[in-house]
């Protein structure tokens, strides 16, 4: 007996294994691949497994999934996008639920029921849209920043679903708004408590575990305080993966959440193969067969009114075309969430198999059209731009770019960056930079620094920035990949202009000339040469001949410094500069600089700004103003502390 269930259980592995194997080849995702191994082992195939028999171990995956969603959940980079996150994700969720909620009531089924099917087709694939995103370039394209957004929501407002659907199991139609506010509230307490635990116990947890260098116990407390914190809420009469969720939420914001990330993954990417399985099982060919027409109308009735819903939102918002046609493509079909919600709903006798079965089928074929839909939906945009508005012609909303005449313009803000910008300042030279990091681009200009948001590969970026008007163009990242786009187009558009272009050592120095560099500088030669004339100059070699050999060595390409092994560098950076601006109210108006304790903060105060001006260094009796800016140096986790003490005290 137990050499046969280990028989089923290998090829039960063997089938996922091709099948993922072969609709990889043609494009689509592993779910889908998980969904057809359930079919042929579950009762419709071979009946070797039933989905109740996968059930207790497929429930980890949702816990791991959630887990690993709380990582990636950040609360800055929420906050940073909470006007399309919370404005069109909130509103694209509401009314999708209402409408197929509607029309679910309208076709004889109960609130409950409704309330389900609704929430369950609200929800688009994360892992699929984000994923055809990355591949085509588009996360920094608008239609993609805007598809992210309501992506972010989404995955948010699985969390009140999953403290509702074990609510709405026992209240059956009887359910009441004190009970729903009861509930929340149980789970507000909840996330409380947790919170406070994470705030407190979790980071010193953490570094207890991290201290004794095992790899094994790493992973291991990882999963039990996934597992645990599932516990916790399952007890309280919750969902297990809402408790999971917040600990990776907590977790997050720790200087573990990568170690974390990758020791989760196998486990969740196997036990989540496991859960689709599972949902796989629950697909039954007899009703498929017989309901096929039923299942091919709800799905053509999905797919448009989603996307109708997305593009009518976005044109009130007073998107273009393109960008609303775009977006609502891309978000039009069911998520990997909904199978989350149609599996807890079937455990919690909320759906029927066969309503569940057509809803699951609906999901798995949107899936299977969702590749196709994303790559191209600019395609599809630009068809129907033609016959509707002809007047667009991007998709991007490139930044306004004001500045002086006769300028640096700066390519990437980087350390390199960073430091020709100050020495630019100092010298009053007039300067802009461009940089795709969002969070490096916002610190910039709360310090007041001419900083912009901008993909330098981008022409019309660089015209916006007249590129033309520039005197000195200066790369300063080290991509050879982007070298060799951006430095051709800034040639091409500013044929006039002297190019400077740092790069790591010295290979490729001729193509980057022969591109249109005015000037290669190897940074790693670069500080050879400053330490071979302090090595000269402290053994009594003049400095006349000095300046003569480096004088050298540039002019021809360094030819006496090739040749060398190149090793593994990393490179990384311990302290970072941070801007703190103080509103009205902030706990160090009125102190003076002396009165701050800097010692104990163990940060570094370089600059205040105040009324565009900066002053470096300042004295020590200088008194500290509403809406001054201090611009402080420090490690993350100090940097974070004093902020807090500026702020709060």
């Amino acid at each position: 007996m137990e050499h046969s269930f280990l028989i089923q259980v290998l090829s039960m592995l063997v089938i996922a294994i091709i099948s993922i194997a072969l609709l990889k080849r043609v494009g689509l995702p592993a779910i889908l691949a998980y969904l057809v191994t359930g079919v042929i082992s579950g009762p419709s195939g071979f009946n070797w497994f039933s989905q109740h028999q996968m059930q207790s171990v497929a429930e980890l995956g949702v816990v791991l999934l959630m887990f690993s969603l709380g990582l990636e959940f950040s609360l800055p980079r929420l906050w940073a996008m909470r006007r399309t996150v919370f404005g069109l994700g909130s509103a694209q969720v509401v009314v999708t639920t209402l409408l197929a909620g509607s029309i679910s009531l309208l076709s004889s089924l109960s609130l409950v029921e409704s309330l389900v099917v609704g929430s369950a087709i609200a929800l688009s694939s994360t892992a699929i849209v984000l994923k055809l995103l990355n591949e085509q370039g588009w996360l920094r394209r608008r239609h993609g920043e805007l598809s992210v957004s309501v992506l972010l929501f989404q995955d948010l407002a699985v969390v009140p679903l999953l403290i509702l659907l074990p609510l709405l199991a026992s209240g059956g139609e009887t359910l009441s708004l004190q009970g729903i506010g009861y509930a929340l509230a149980e789970g507000v307490l909840a996330f409380i408590a947790l919170m406070a635990f994470g705030k407190w116990g979790l980071p010193r947890l953490f570094d207890e575990v991290a201290r004794s260098r095992s790899n094994e116990l790493f992973m291991l407390s990882t999963l039990v305080v996934a597992l645990l914190t599932g516990a916790l809420t399952q007890w309280l009469g919750l969902s297990m993966a809402l408790g999971a969720f917040m600990a990776g939420m907590l977790l997050g914001e720790s200087q573990y959440k990568r170690q974390l990330e990758a020791d989760i993954r196998p486990f969740r990417d196997l036990l989540m193969g496991l859960f689709f399985i599972s949902i796989g099982m629950l697909i039954d060919f007899s009703l498929v067969l017989q309901f096929w027409w039923q299942i091919l109308i709800i799905l053509i009735a999905v797919i448009l009114g989603k996307a109708l819903v997305v593009f009518a939102l976005l044109r009130l918002a007073k998107e273009s075309f393109r960008i609303s046609v775009a977006t609502a493509l891309s978000l039009a079909q069911v998520g990997e969430f909904s199978f989350v919600v149609l599996a807890l709903a079937v455990n919690y006798e909320l759906l029927d198999i066969e309503l569940s079965t057509k809803l699951v089928m609906v999901a798995v074929l949107s899936m299977a059209i969702a590749p196709w839909l994303v790559r191209h939906s600019l395609d599809i945009a630009r068809r129907l731009q033609g016959i509707k508005s002809k007047g667009e012609t991007s998709l991007a909303i490139e930044p306004k770019i004001e500045h002086q005449n006769d300028l640096v313009l700066i390519l990437g803000y980087g350390r390199v960056g960073q430091t020709i910008a100050r020495f630019m300042k100092t010298e009053a030279v007039p300067f802009l930079v461009l940089d795709l990091d969002p969070t490096r681009v916002s610190e910039a200009r709360k310090a007041g620094e001419p900083v912009y948001f901008g993909d330098v590969c981008k022409r019309s970026i660089l015209k916006q920035a007249k590129i033309r008007e520039a005197k000195l163009i200066v790369l300063t990242f080290s991509s050879s990949r982007i070298l060799e786009e951006v430095l051709p187009l800034c040639r091409q558009l500013a044929p006039e202009a002297k190019i400077l272009v740092r790069t790591r050592d010295d290979s490729g120095m001729e193509e980057l000339e022969k591109a249109g560099a005015s000037q290669v500088i190897p940074e790693t030669l670069e500080g050879s040469l400053m330490l071979v004339s302090q090595v000269l100059y402290q053994c009594g070699v003049p400095l006349t001949r000095i300046l003569k050999r480096l004088e050298y060595e540039r002019r021809n390409h360094y030819k006496y410094l090739h040749g060398f092994f190149s090793g593994s560098e990393t490179d990384f950076t311990l302290e970072h500069l941070h801007a703190v601006a103080l509103p009205k109210g902030a706990n160090a108006i009125g102190m003076t600089l002396a009165e701050i304790p800097w010692e104990k903060l163990r940060v570094e105060l370089r600059a205040v700004r105040r009324n565009g001006a900066e002053v470096e260094s300042p004295a020590l009796d200088w008194s500290i103003r509403s809406g001054d800016t201090l611009i402080l140096l420090g490690k993350p986790r100090r940097i974070e502390k004093a902020e807090i003490y500026l702020l709060q005290g």
